[in-house]
């Protein structure tokens, strides 16, 4: 029975806690992805500059996108508990 749990723990690259990390850092890139959807206008004529270039999508987006991909990383590199 405990050389059972041995073999399954060798199976994975990662512990438990990295897919969990992963999975909050997949959210992250998503959430950051979604602050950047939208600035269009119905009518082709019109062009609102404000709206297409605001802080959220300008600045705010790409910072909490670039966080998730670093937080990913730091789900990858992180030393799984035993």
């Amino acid at each position: 029975m405990v050389n059972k749990e041995v073999d399954d723990k060798a199976n994975f690259a990662l512990g438990k806690e990295n897919y969990l990390y992963l999975a909050i850092g997949f959210v992250i890139i998503i959430i950051g992805f979604l602050l950047m959807v939208g600035g269009g206008s119905d009518d082709p004529k019109v062009f609102n500059a404000n709206e297409l270039f605001s802080f959220r999508r300008i600045v705010l987006a790409p910072i909490v996108v670039l966080f998730g991909f670093f937080f990913e990383i730091w789900a990858i590199m992180k030393k799984p508990k035993e």
